[in-house]
């Protein structure tokens, strides 16, 4: 653990640090440490989604109660700002968008640009914050030419350098990172010998908007569904009906309703492709090939720290959150776009998802990350698959 968090001769008392704490184990320990080590530690709590959980209580209602109690633990002052306007407007409607078009979307790494490092930043400064720190799993160093590095953190079970890597160099200056280099037990160790009631809060998973809900039931308040045929992509035989293809995935294999009689071998089937003009979702039995891809293209890629001057390397990517890296060759074509080929075919490359890549450091145990883009398309044989 870190004695300190910021470098040079600062003086911790007058060095204003405003905690984005969302009422779990990570950022109350954030909040904790900063306070310990002497720094004026102000406690922000953000309320992005305005509607209840199945039981009828406002989730948001909860996580504040936790955050109160966490800051009145460790002795500091605390607020509460509404950004449910902005997320509405800069990630929950591109969300919707992403699906109507059929793509599936990753409304957290645009949560992280968009609000936690942009409205919540620039209020943070408007209170005389010096930087502002999250309980993000992940690392900052800056190289010898003064650019800030987004890198790994120490737990790679944890590891969310893949949701922040739209950040640009001005919001990496301003942000930093407690947690980046401690083991996730060792974060709920140190909450419980505190006594902080957050300890052993399970943590937040899946879409921060839609919780424990039905994935489904949820979209169809916001979207119209259009139900239409599941075709066997082998033989275009109809195996079923689906419930409009904004409800699957690539890969999908739970959810599709198809009953026996129809495979060759009673394997599973998996979702293969979705053609939007025709309405149908193609599906497969089995680990089919029709799963698996050569490369990919993302045409609008955020550098971090800047765009490299090779016009080709290797590094390796995640398509995916907690997927193990990948080696890859990448591209930089001359309109920016990459073109990313798989050294191993990979399994349901999946457009709307983001392709993130990494680069060992041979300064740092911590390996870079570089940034990352959306995936526009997906290529097989040399050409590109539609949805």
């Amino acid at each position: 653990m870190r004695d300190d968090i910021l470098d040079g001769n600062v003086d911790k008392s007058e060095t204003t640090i405003v905690v984005g704490m969302s009422g779990g184990v990570d950022s109350s320990v954030v909040a904790l440490l900063l306070k310990q080590q002497g720094y004026n530690v102000i406690g922000l709590f953000m309320n992005n989604w305005e509607e209840n959980d199945n039981n009828g209580v406002c989730t948001a209602v909860k996580d504040y109660n936790d955050v109160k109690k966490v800051a009145n633990k460790i002795g500091i002052p605390y607020y509460s700002i509404d950004f449910s306007k902005e997320y509405m407007d800069n990630v929950f409607k591109e969300f919707l968008e992403e699906y109507k078009n059929g793509r599936t979307p990753n409304p957290d790494v645009l949560c992280n640009r968009e609000i936690k490092f942009g409205p919540f930043l620039r209020f943070a400064e408007s209170i005389g914050a010096d930087k502002i720190a999250t309980g993000h799993y992940c690392n900052i160093a800056q190289d010898k030419d003064g650019n800030y590095l987004l890198k790994k953190a120490e737990d790679g079970g944890k590891d969310q350098t893949y949701f922040l890597n739209q950040l640009s160099q001005e919001q990496l200056s301003k942000v930093i990172f407690p947690i980046g280099n401690m083991k996730k037990e060792e974060v709920r160790k140190i909450a419980e010998e505190n006594g902080l009631i957050t300890a052993n809060k399970k943590d937040s998973t899946g879409i921060c908007f839609i919780g424990e809900r039905n994935f489904k039931n949820f979209l169809k308040e916001y979207l119209p569904a259009k139900p239409g045929e599941i075709i066997n992509i082998n033989n275009n035989e109809v195996v079923g009906k689906h419930d409009g293809l904004m409800y699957y995935t690539l890969g999908q294999r739970k959810g599709l309703g198809i009953g026996g009689g129809y495979g060759k071998t009673g394997g599973c089937w998996f979702v293969v492709k979705k053609d939007l003009k025709t309405n149908k979702l193609y599906v497969a039995e089995g680990d089919d090939d029709a799963l698996y891809s050569d490369a990919l293209i993302s045409n609008k890629f955020n550098w971090i720290p800047n765009v490299p001057s090779e016009k080709e390397f290797e590094c390796t990517a995640k398509f995916r959150y907690r997927q193990p890296d990948q080696k890859v060759k990448v591209t930089v074509r001359d309109d920016g776009s990459l073109y990313v080929d798989f050294f191993e075919k990979q399994r349901a490359i999946t457009p709307g998802q983001y392709v993130v890549l990494y680069k060992s450091d041979e300064n740092s145990k911590y390996d870079n990350c570089l940034g990352g883009g959306v995936i526009d398309s997906v290529i097989k044989n040399g050409e590109i698959l539609d949805l």
